[in-house]
């Protein structure tokens, strides 16, 4: 009887150490960057093959339309992405590829040139931030490559 009870406490030990050292605080493990970007963004500015086109609040900007931008990851798998002249487009998906590559996929109506899809790279995601280059040229800005500096709603 004392061995059978000695092994059961052995048992106990073995497995509560295991859980103990299994268990990791995770309250400062940062997020992963697809559920840091399933929000809803703004823009705060946008470069155009690296000149500054558009500051949110700045009266000088050369494209006070980006004002209207808007980029909706809020409700996967579909997203909204709206550009600087107000046309709104809905992708039927969305996915980020290695943390480095956001894509918009099944974008209807298609933009001019995408084939219905639309790619980003993730060049940096913060709590509040996230800042985007456009893997393509842009034909609405005249074959520029945009760098966009978002802000979460």
């Amino acid at each position: 009887m004392k061995k059978t009870a000695t092994l059961g406490w052995a048992l106990v030990s073995v497995l509560l150490v295991g859980f103990l050292t299994g268990c990791t605080d995770h309250r400062n493990a940062s997020p992963s960057v697809l559920a840091q970007i399933a929000r809803s963004f703004t823009l705060r500015s946008v470069d155009e093959n690296g000149v500054t086109v558009y500051t949110r609040g700045s009266a000088n900007n050369i494209r006070p339309g980006y004002s209207k931008f808007l980029l909706d990851l809020s409700k996967p798998p579909m997203a909204t992405y709206r550009e600087f002249d107000a046309n709104t487009f809905i992708a039927s998906n969305w996915q980020v590829i290695d943390d480095k590559r956001l894509i918009l996929s099944g974008l209807t109506p298609q933009p001019s040139g995408s084939n219905g899809t639309l790619e980003f790279t993730i060049n940096s995601i913060s709590a509040t931030e996230l800042v985007l280059t456009t893997a393509t040229v842009s034909q609405k800005t005249g074959g520029l490559t945009n760098r966009y500096t978002l802000t979460a709603q």
